[in-house]
């Protein structure tokens, strides 16, 4: 028999080459081309018997409102959509310690009063996961626990009539398929490992969960395909310096993407925050320059956080910008139109930002409250204490409105504050329901910001 070729495969992107090389040409990452042993070629054409015609259907019909599984974790729940749907996947990601297997540990025990459950471990031993159930409090929790790594086998135990409708992967890298000449956690295992279980998930109609490891850059490790094969992608995110954790889902097919469930990391497991808002503002002090709390918005959730800014004097040629929880690149964006627009040079300054507890904010809304946290740090003139602060900035130095201002001001009100400074808008100030009366504080352009800042103004 003739050697069969070798063939190299990229563990990003899952492009194929006939050599090793060190760079990807497809997707550009390092060191992530490894060999494979190479797959028979499927036959070209179909041939054989012909297929049988498919029906098709209007888009209009009846149907009814999917059923949903309530695990009470009011978080995961409000992340999910409103509960799991039967028959659907979700992959669930994050950094190595950071409360992925906890989190599923105590969904699995919660729906375990309902519902049959098991949990397959592909890293740990049963008594690995005994040993957090323990600790937990979950130890008598009706869940069905394997150790086991073997697709084949995994498959012929799920597939029975009564069997469980909620399982738990932990984790999709360890699972290999036996006719795959592949080792776990490639791009080839992962792929067909994945299909299979989410096919057998639909066929039966149970809840399936799948962990997935993460690279060094904070991605689900593997193909990309992974992520279009589910229906759910959920991030687990989190510093280790702080207890919070945040429960981020970046696809969803059965609610809204974008939705965050707040956690925090305490001895007994995660237990969920109901108001995330008064927690990441407990520790703020008022009347310090460079802090400003920014009403921002996490998917349907509005969320007051606060965000540190500290101007220094630089004594190296190219001064330093720190950045954590925020984009460096906007940062600078925002520093280059304060020095162009506003005549604010901080060119020659050290300029550290800080979101504190541990958030990422990605949306553009936040770009004011930087800007007042940077204004008000290089003046030592203090933000209000009692002033909430949103809007997008243009590199003109206009201040552009955001979506969902009413929301953002209603969370500010809730919370005692008396202000708000916002982008210009035809509408005036009034007082927002279920809170005091916030008088809000329309701003149009970035000169402004400077002007309501001025030492002893």
């Amino acid at each position: 028999m003739s050697k069969s070729a070798p063939r190299f495969v990229c563990q990003d992107c899952g492009a194929v080459t006939s050599r090793w090389v060190g760079k990807c040409e497809a997707c550009g990452a390092w060191n992530s081309i490894v060999e494979e042993a190479r797959r028979e070629e499927a036959p070209k054409g179909l041939g054989g018997k012909p297929g049988k015609k498919i029906e098709f259907v209007g888009l209009e019909g009846i149907a009814k409102p999917l059923p949903r599984l309530i695990t009470t974790i009011g978080e995961l729940d409000r992340v999910c959509g409103g509960g799991l749907v039967p028959g659907s996947a979700l992959l669930v990601g994050g950094d190595p310690g950071i409360g992925k297997s906890t989190l599923l540990t105590q969904a699995a025990a919660l729906l375990g009063a309902t519902v049959p459950v098991a949990y397959i471990s592909g890293e740990e031993a049963v008594d690995q996961v005994r040993l957090r159930a323990g600790r937990l409090g979950l130890a008598k929790a009706n869940v069905a626990l394997a150790s086991a790594t073997n697709l084949r086998d995994i498959v012929a135990s799920l597939d029975q009539p009564d069997g469980a409708k909620v399982v738990v992967i932990d984790s999709i890298q360890t699972m290999y398929a036996d006719n795959v000449d592949s080792a776990p956690g490639t791009v080839t295992q992962v792929r067909t490992c994945a299909h299979e279980l989410i096919r057998l998930a639909k066929r039966r109609g149970f809840v399936l969960f799948l962990v997935g490891h993460v690279t060094k850059e904070g991605t689900i490790a593997g193909p990309r395909v992974l992520e279009h094969m589910v229906d759910t992608v959920l991030y687990f995110e989190g510093d280790r310096g702080h207890q919070f954790r945040i429960l981020r889902a970046v696809k969803n097919r059965f609610g809204a993407t974008d939705e965050i469930g707040v956690f925090e990391m305490t001895d007994a497991g995660l237990a969920e925050v109901l108001n995330p808002s008064a927690l990441f503002l407990a520790e703020r002090r008022g009347n310090v320059s460079g802090s400003c709390v920014f009403a921002g918005i996490e998917g349907t959730r509005p969320m007051l956080v606060e965000i540190q800014a500290l101007v220094a004097p630089s004594t190296l040629s190219s001064p330093r910008r720190a950045v954590v929880g925020w984009d460096s690149g906007r940062l600078s964006m925002i520093l280059a139109v304060l020095d162009a627009r506003c005549g604010l040079a901080l060119s020659g300054n050290d300029v550290y930002l800080n979101v504190a507890g541990g958030l990422r904010i990605t949306e553009p809304a936040a770009d004011l409250a930087v800007a007042a946290a940077l204004v008000s740090s290089a003046t030592d003139v203090p933000v209000p204490a009692d002033m909430a602060v949103f809007g997008e900035i243009g590199l003109s130095g206009e201040i552009r409105a955001v979506a969902q201002g009413d929301i953002r001001l209603k969370e500010a009100a809730k919370l005692g504050f008396a202000q708000a400074l916002v982008p210009a808008s035809p509408r005036k100030g009034k007082g927002q329901p279920g809170g005091n009366v916030l008088t809000v504080r329309p701003i149009g352009h970035l000169q402004d910001l400077l002007g309501l800042f001025r030492p002893g103004k």
